[in-house]
């Protein structure tokens, strides 16, 4: 890598060309990423993007002036100071914060390096072009940071809603179902195992054995159902451990109690704990589903209600 004070000053213009053209490409890919959820962000993304295409285009144009047609290959990877940083635009989906918060990001650095480049070039020309687009990069740092006030409330509040919906699509509904799982299909043979054994320490080992079978069932089950291209659920992986992680919460939750050594001790507190886990998925299914609270604790406790009885009926047995 090469420090920038030893870059000369065709080395800086080529650097300068490169990036901007690295630049108008990311916002390209970020207005590609986002324009089927966040049309009026991915606008304001093709609108940088073409503008720092403009810039390229002055850059070159005074380059091919003062050092001819041949560029030589020079990229911020080559140069010591730059931040090296993923490719978020890569991710499918994007998040919309994320790319706000990387232009932001890219936009103080670009500025600083015009600013550093035009104190170190002699020629006028080179100069006063570099200094014109440090302004313009310190316009677009502004813009990312208030990307969102620059679109109107009535755009702001669809893409919360499609936010909201995505949110819920990839991380509550996932998250949720193996919540549901997780703290329902395990109390049949937590209590079966309880009430057939009076053996705390037994019946924890039935509890852990079925909450981290269900949790590695429900992922695999929930990263294989699609790949979340036509449904807009999201990256396999991501739903998939989300439901998983859910799923063995939900269990863990009445099988912790268990490691008290007092049979009805524990007992009586992993029937408090199931309840607050029903309350929990009833609230769940409130806030995020629109299901009324009193139809959602009702279904949620009717079928809990139906699992836990059948794991005591077959443990007492």
């Amino acid at each position: 890598m090469k420090r920038f004070s030893d870059l000369s000053e065709r080395e800086i213009l080529a650097l300068a060309i490169s990036n901007e053209n690295d630049d108008s490409r990311i916002y390209r890919s970020f207005a590609d990423g986002l324009r089927a959820s966040f049309p009026d962000t991915a606008g304001m993304y093709d609108k940088m993007a073409d503008e720092e295409l403009g810039h390229h285009d002055m850059l070159l144009d005074l380059y091919r002036k003062k050092f001819g047609d041949f560029l030589p290959l020079i990229r911020r990877q080559d140069v010591r100071g730059f931040v090296a940083r993923k490719p978020i635009w890569l991710n499918r989906p994007l998040a919309i914060d994320d790319t706000r918060k990387f232009a932001e990001e890219m936009e103080i650095e670009t500025a600083r390096f015009y600013r550093r480049a035009a104190e170190a070039a002699r020629d006028p020309a080179t100069r006063d072009l570099l200094t014109k687009l440090a302004a313009d990069e310190d316009k677009h740092e502004q813009l990312a940071h208030d990307l969102d006030k620059h679109i109107t409330p009535g755009a702001r509040a669809a893409e919360e809603e499609t936010a909201r919906r995505m949110f819920v699509l990839q991380y509550v509904q996932p998250g949720l179902a193996g919540l549901m799982d997780g703290s329902v299909s395990t109390l049949a043979p937590l209590f079966a195992a309880a009430f057939a054994t009076h053996s705390t320490w037994a019946t924890f080992l039935v509890g852990l054995a079925a909450a981290v079978g269900a949790g590695i069932s429900m992922g695999f089950a929930e990263a294989l159902s699609d790949d979340g291209s036509l449904t807009g659920r999201g990256a396999p992986l991501v739903r998939g451990a989300v439901c998983g992680a859910m799923t063995a919460i939900g269990g863990l939750g009445h099988t912790l109690p268990y490691l008290i050594p007092h049979f009805y001790t524990a007992t009586a507190l992993a029937f408090a704990v199931v309840a607050v886990e029903l309350v929990v998925i009833a609230w769940i299914r409130t806030r995020y589903m629109d299901t009324p609270f009193l139809q959602a604790a009702f279904q949620v406790v009717v079928g809990g209600a139906l699992v836990f009885a059948a794991g005591i009926l077959i443990g007492s047995s």
